[in-house]
């Protein structure tokens, strides 16, 4: 048996600090109405003795857990593989750590994952939810939106999601995906093909509307889906050569499927960009980079997506603390602008 150190308590802050108890708890809580010069004695008091505030006890006081749920409706095997989902929950890791808040990972995969991922949000355990990688008539809105959590969406919303008001950060996939296209076209190339990404997303449909925009009058066989994976990119590859041997251009929806076209081509000894030119979408370093030849890609600031998806939320939740009838209500949407990067692919 071990003797255990009493854990500092918040009158004996005070004691230290030489002020009254209420005045500790205006300080540790974030209260306004404190002098800076007794504020600065409880912090050097908390510092001192090692206080670590009653988390039950707070959020009586605040009604805030501090405390997000991330939401990624993926299984883990995608996104742990993915470095798109990396640099997402980078940029809201590090905006929630600058404000004080812990991110609570959930992940998706089946019908039992909605329910498990359900009831936690109807539990009253975080204080609202990031959303991103959702599918289209995904039950996940209308989960959320039943526990009643103000709520932002990485990628516009659709199906479920879809409703008025839902706040959401996205990058300009259309527009992005014009410039690529743009791009091959102005090099020259006519039989310009296009690799999407699973189209039960958002970011897909829009980076094929995109594609149609400039390619009207495009052959339809030059247009194969493909799921967002190297794999599906040479999946995808493979069925594009099968079917327009004679294609010299490919826009492949995000970087990972055109490093999958590029190993295909490779391997039917096509020369790139001499015979077939590649654009892909998302500029995901080190891999863009690092393809064989260095991608030409269109780049949408990931990291500082999900930094603004998190600082929305936190904005949101700061202005709908003070009453339970305005919890819920919408941030904006905001689109970011996206940028071709021209490397040796095309």
């Amino acid at each position: 048996m071990t003797d255990t150190v009493p854990r500092p308590t918040l009158e004996a802050v005070a004691a230290r600090a030489g002020v009254s108890r209420a005045t500790v708890s205006r300080v540790v809580n974030g209260s306004d109405g404190v002098r800076e010069r007794l504020a600065e004695r409880v912090r050097r008091a908390v510092e001192e003795l090692g206080y670590v505030p009653n988390q039950a006890a707070r959020s009586l006081v605040t009604k805030r857990h501090d405390a997000v749920a991330v939401i990624v409706a993926e299984p883990e095997t995608r996104v742990f593989a993915d470095p798109f989902f990396a640099r997402q929950l980078r940029g809201i890791s590090k905006e929630l750590t600058a404000h004080d808040n812990q991110l609570v990972l959930l992940l998706t995969e089946d019908r039992d994952d909605h329910a498990r991922v359900g009831r936690y949000l109807a539990g009253g355990h975080v204080d609202g939810a990031l959303v991103f990688s959702l599918h289209i008539d995904d039950p996940l809105p209308e989960l959320i939106q039943r526990a009643g959590l103000p709520t932002v969406y990485g990628g516009r919303p659709d199906g479920n999601g879809g409703r008025r008001g839902v706040g959401y950060v996205d990058s300009d996939n259309r527009g992005g995906a014009r410039d690529a296209v743009r791009h091959l076209l102005g090099l020259g190339r006519s039989r310009v093909a296009h690799i999407t990404g699973a189209l039960d997303q958002t970011a897909a449909v829009d980076r094929l509307d995109g594609f149609r925009d400039v390619m009207a009058d495009a052959d339809p066989r030059l247009v194969v889906e493909g799921d967002f994976t190297p794999a599906g990119g040479e999946r995808a590859m493979r069925q594009l050569l099968d079917r327009c041997p004679d294609l010299d251009a490919v826009f492949a929806g995000n970087d990972l499927m055109a490093a999958g076209a590029l190993r295909v081509l490779r391997e039917h000894g096509r020369r790139v960009p001499d015979d077939v030119a590649v654009v892909g979408f998302d500029d995901m370093l080190p891999i863009a980079e690092q393809t064989e030849p260095p991608l030409t890609t269109v780049r949408q600031d990931i990291e500082e997506m999900g930094r603004l998806m998190a600082r929305l939320l936190l904005r949101d939740l700061d202005g709908t603390t003070a009453s339970d009838e305005d919890a819920g209500a919408a941030p904006p949407a905001v689109i970011f602008p996206t940028t071709l990067v021209r490397r040796a692919s095309a």
